[in-house]
C-alpha cells in the first residue's frame, strides 16, 4: 500500500494531540473531540483493511509512551 506511511503519520499526529491534551489537563470537550477523531480514523483504516488491530495498538502504545515520557 503506497499511502500507508502517510496514513501512519496522520494517525501518529492524531494520537499525539490526544495524549498531549491529556497531559495538559485539557477540558472535556477538547479531549472528547481529539479521541473521536483518532478513534474514527482507526476504525476507518481497520475497516478498509489498510492496517490490522495489532499494528494499530502498537502505534497507540508507542505514541502514548513517547508523549508521557516527554511530559515527565
Amino acid at each position: 500500500m503506497e499511502h500507508k506511511p502517510a496514513l501512519v503519520q496522520v494517525l501518529r499526529s492524531l494520537l499525539t494531540e490526544v495524549f498531549t491534551a491529556q497531559v495538559a489537563g485539557s477540558n472535556h470537550h477538547k479531549l472528547v473531540r481529539a479521541f473521536g477523531y483518532a478513534d474514527g480514523f482507526m476504525r476507518a483504516v481497520l475497516e478498509a483493511g489498510i492496517m490490522q488491530k495489532d499494528e494499530l495498538l502498537g502505534i497507540v502504545q508507542e505514541e502514548r509512551s513517547r508523549t508521557f515520557r516527554s511530559a515527565a
